[in-house]
């Protein structure tokens, strides 16, 4: 790595631009970087780290995530900046960045912060510019960590040599350089393992201890199963033989269980044979009192059908005499019916006979016919003077018409008279208002013109007002939506450079043990990064990314919008002018009101000529219907006298047809009801005479079936006819009795019932208690029997489950036995490990025994050969070994602590070692070359001899082309190195002048 340029804008003490030409202070090998304390040396460096690495070392980064930087000197729209350039893997690079800041709002009140920038490019040698390749803090954060091949601590620890630092590790106890070289060779992964193992043994201990508990309480379980006949080992959770213990208990518990169980079995077909000869025994009983009962039953019934005797022959008598009746019931039924006929025909008969004349009402049924024909005679002759009323009544009408239409002809000829008188002045009137809407219709013509312009410049003025105040708020969205987007893209950049800091542990994810890592190609993954809290994978990456092109969309369509608003808003000024929009609203109002006067005063031109026509129609029609009724009433005069006489006429007719009636309809009437009372009275008479002899005839032959049936009267055989539900019920009694009887007779005749009535009473009480206790003793057998197998069945299961976790627990055992050892190993607790050694100590022992020769290959020559740097393994007191430091006096042969040497002695001592390291750093990290170095201070402990052997020393790495900057305030220094890079302070801020190089 190789440094070209160094700008800086407001960073640090630097108020204003700074330029640090490095390819000009290289050119000599040695530079000196001076000035006065405070000045800012420092901070040269601090650029430097913070345009690789976008932050600076140590608590000089500060807070609000390097809003620190900015320089105190600067003004206010100055923005900070570091702009590095460097070649690193033979690619020549641009490092831009910008911190965050807090400036005031562009708009209102208060302040805001603008978002950290960066940008990276590259030189293209081919075409002579350069190229972006990102803007990104995370991607260039990655890039730059990955050409470099260290990280940030390693940096400034061996490009950026501390001093101070490495005088302190001289001396420092084995811990204390453990931290340190755990930083820079990053034995992280080392640690890890030792954790890793260390919660493996805790984790397969834990396991252990749950499978024994578990194993326990299964024993637990295998004892309330027993009955508590079962003895459980003393043993706790862990201990050894547990496992044997607990299946030996379960062996003996298990024999036992099978022993109850034989002898339960044994029981159960005791008791269920003692049971099934009480069911025999409870089954004959039943059937006995079965037998005794029903015999007895049958002796009841029997003894009830000898009471019934008398009563069952009375009613077979008198269902025989019923059968005979029946034979007669045909002739009581058509008697009965003759009866009633004749009855109703007498009735009849009384009540015509009492309606008609007093002279006819004891005439025989021929009399009454021949006076029903004379009526309807008489009747037939009134139809002429029926019509001769009925054109009578027409005439009548047809003389109350004409004197109607007469009264009408004459209103007619009043109103057409005195409408007719003033049509003149209403013509005139009807005519002046046609002209008056005419003129009105011309008027709103004329304005409706001047309504549209009016119109569009008072919407155009409405459009410049809405557009104005659209037009503002577009901006102010416009703006909002430029800040969103560039904080959505900052937030996707951080979450970009968080995946990218963590893009080991998601890398990890795929690795397989004897499959090549995808970075470094290693088949062994013994320590793969692991994901820490806060991880930002792809997927939060992507919705970051998401956010971020959905508001620069947004910010695109704001400045669309604003455009299209501006324009809109230009388009709508040049319509309406500056008017004011409430004058034109004014001037428009006033132009309605007129127009719709004008309109409202035309819209009755068609009103007006509308009703003229019908006014002139009116007196047409007028005019007319006089003319009419002037005819009419001539034509009315010979109507009259023809009706007149025609009306004499029939009056005449009808005075004789009438006679004493009043009119010829109620004299038809009259003789309509005596020719229907006539015919009626005749009917009846008839029909009585009729059945009177049907009658007659039904009683002889009623006499005579009763004498065949063998009945002395009629009489007697009614009242020994039975009706149908009379009849089913006394055949229903008469059934059943011989149904009992013959029921009876066959349940008497059973031999088994009648050898059962002569055995004793059957104890069924005593038979059912007997089987009930016997089967209460089988179900309490089958219960114990049940309970026996269930125990064996549970102790086997339980037996079979202990097993299993035994042989579960076997691998897991081992397993807890050999992450143990290796725990212990690593930890540096187990007696394996003399030296009681931790394995990340181990490491970075080593790599402190190559730092140590590294270092001592200068040392021998910054101290004229006398002191070298050893690596020792001893352990101090009751600590740790491996990370112990001696250095070894040639002039004695003796080796002793670091802490003995002097000041001067330490100091290039520290320097030795820093060079060392910043070797082994860089060749661990992939050998890239660092061919710029820079040395913080401690030259001012030095001797002359001492420091030109130590500038020697430095001078000698320009032989690998490579430049060294010393930071010191040795005046001696200035004299010695020419190129000098002065910081200069002031009340303005510090400024850089550059001078002697070349």
């Amino acid at each position: 790595m190789r440094l070209h340029r160094l700008d800086l804008t407001a960073f640090g003490p630097f108020g204003t631009a700074q330029s640090v030409d490095f390819d000009d202070l290289s050119g000599a090998g040695l530079f000196l970087l001076h000035g006065p304390t405070g000045a800012g040396k420092t901070s040269v460096l601090d650029a430097v780290c913070y345009a690789l690495y976008g932050s600076v070392p140590g608590a000089r980064q500060g807070g609000g995530q390097g809003m620190t930087l900015r320089s105190d000197h600067a003004a206010v729209g100055t923005r900070t900046e570091v702009r590095l350039e460097l070649t690193v893997a033979g690619r020549r690079l641009e490092v831009t960045r910008q911190p965050p800041r807090e400036r005031p709002k562009l708009r209102g009140t208060g302040t805001t912060v603008d978002k950290a920038q960066t940008w990276l490019r590259e030189y293209d040698a081919v075409t002579g510019s350069w190229k972006d390749l990102s803007r990104s803090h995370q991607e260039i954060g990655e890039e730059i960590t990955q050409l470099l091949g260290m990280s940030r601590e390693q940096f400034c620890q061996v490009v950026l040599l501390p001093q101070g630092d490495f005088a302190r590790f001289l001396r420092a106890d084995a811990e204390a350089r453990g931290k340190l070289l755990g930083r820079l060779f990053d034995t992280r992964r080392f640690a890890e393992v030792e954790k890793r193992l260390a919660e493996r043994r805790r984790t397969t201990e834990a396991r252990v201890r749950e499978g024994d508990a578990a194993l326990l309480a299964d024993a637990h379980r295998m004892q309330q199963a027993a009955g508590d006949a079962m003895e459980l080992p003393e043993l706790a959770p862990g201990e050894p033989g547990l496992a044997e213990a607990v299946l030996g208990a379960a062996a003996v518990a298990r024999g036992t269980a099978r022993e109850l169980l034989t002898v339960a079995d044994c029981r159960l077909t005791a008791r269920e044979s003692a049971q099934a000869a009480a069911d025999r025994d409870l089954a004959d009983t039943r059937e006995l009192d079965r037998l005794q009962r029903r015999f007895a039953e049958a002796r009841e019934r029997a003894a009830r059908l000898a009471e019934g005797d008398d009563a069952h022959r009375a009613a077979q008598r008198r269902m025989e005499r019923a059968r005979k009746a029946e034979a007669v019931a045909p002739a009581l039924d058509l008697r009965d019916a003759a009866e009633a006929e004749h009855e109703r025909a007498s009735a009849d008969r009384t009540r015509a006979r009492a309606r008609l004349p007093r002279d006819l009402a004891d005439a025989g049924a021929a009399g009454l016919a021949t006076a029903a024909r004379r009526a309807a005679e008489e009747l037939g002759g009134l139809e002429s003077a029926r019509r001769a009323e009925r054109r009578l009544a027409e005439l009548v009408q047809e003389q109350a018409g004409l004197d109607r239409q007469e009264r009408a002809d004459e209103d007619v000829l009043q109103e057409a008279e005195a409408w007719l008188a003033g049509w003149e002045a209403t013509r005139a009137g009807l005519q002046d208002r046609v002209e008056a809407a005419r003129q009105a219709t011309a008027r709103a013509d004329r304005l409706d013109g001047q309504r549209d312009p009016a119109r569009r410049r008072l919407d155009a003025a409405g459009r410049r007002d809405r557009f104005a105040t659209e037009a503002d708020e577009a901006q102010r969205q416009a703006l909002a939506a430029a800040e969103h987007a560039v904080n959505t893209r900052a937030h996707w950049l951080d979450l970009k450079e968080q995946r990218l800091n963590g893009i080991a542990a998601e890398l990890a994810v795929g690795l397989t043990d004897g499959l090549p890592c995808a970075v470094c190609g290693a088949t062994e993954h013994p320590a793969p990064a692991r994901r820490t809290a806060g991880h930002v994978d792809r997927e939060a990456e992507d919705r970051a990314l998401a956010d971020h092109q959905a508001a620069d969309e947004r910010r695109a369509r704001a400045e669309r919008r604003l455009g299209t608003v501006r324009e809109a808003l230009a388009a709508a000024t040049a319509e309406a002018g500056d008017t004011p929009t409430a004058r034109l609203a004014e001037e428009a109002g006033e132009l309605e009101e007129q127009y719709t006067r004008a309109r409202t005063a035309a819209s009755g031109l068609h009103a007006a000529q509308e009703e003229l026509r019908r006014a002139e129609h009116e007196r047409e029609q007028r005019v007319a219907a006089r003319q009419q009724a002037a005819v009419r009433s001539a034509s009315r005069v010979a109507a009259r006298d023809r009706l007149e006489r025609e009306r004499t006429t029939l009056e005449e007719e009808l005075t004789r047809a009438r006679g004493t009636a009043e009119s010829v309809g109620a004299r038809a009437a009259q003789l309509e009801r005596r020719a229907a009372l006539l015919t009626e009275a005749a009917d009846a008479v008839r029909a009585a005479d009729d059945t009177a002899g049907r009658l007659k005839d039904a009683d002889a032959r009623l006499a005579d079936a009763a004498f065949r049936a063998g009945f002395d009267t009629p009489r007697e055989a009614a009242a020994a006819l039975l009706d149908a539900a009379a009849h089913r019920e006394l055949q229903h009694r008469l059934d059943a009795r011989d149904t009992e009887e013959a029921a009876v007779r066959a349940l008497l005749a059973e031999s088994d019932a009648a050898d059962a009535a002569r055995r004793a009473p059957a104890d069924l009480a005593a038979a059912e208690a007997a089987a009930a206790d016997a089967g209460r003793r089988r179900r309490d057998a089958s219960s114990a029997r049940d309970a026996a197998a269930l125990r064996c069945a549970e102790l086997d299961r339980l037996s079979a489950h202990a097993a299993d976790a035994v042989r579960r627990l076997a691998p897991l055992r081992t397993e807890h036995a050999r992450v143990a050892r290796l725990a212990g190993l690593a930890a540096g607790t187990s007696a394996d490990n003399e030296r009681r050694m931790r394995l990340e100590s181990y490491v970075l022992a080593a790599r402190l025994e190559q730092v140590a020769a590294a270092a001592s290959a200068r040392l021998l020559r910054m101290s004229s050969g006398r002191y070298t740097l050893v690596h020792s393994d001893d352990r101090t007191g009751r600590g740790r070994s491996g990370l112990g430091l001696h250095v070894v006096d040639a002039w004695t042969g003796r080796e002793r602590d670091t802490a003995t040497l002097s000041g001067g002695e330490t100091f290039f001592a520290s320097l030795a070692l820093a060079l060392g390291l910043a070797d082994v750093v860089t060749d661990e990290a992939g050998g890239v070359r660092l061919d710029t170095l820079f040395i913080d201070e401690g030259f001012g402990s030095l001797d002359d001899q001492t420091l030109d052997e130590v500038l020697d020393v430095l001078d000698a790495l320009r032989e690998r082309d490579r430049s060294v900057g010393i930071v010191s305030h040795v005046a001696d220094l200035r004299r010695r190195i020419h190129a000098q890079l002065e910081v200069v302070k002031g009340r303005s801020g510090s400024v850089l002048r550059q001078r002697g190089a070349g």
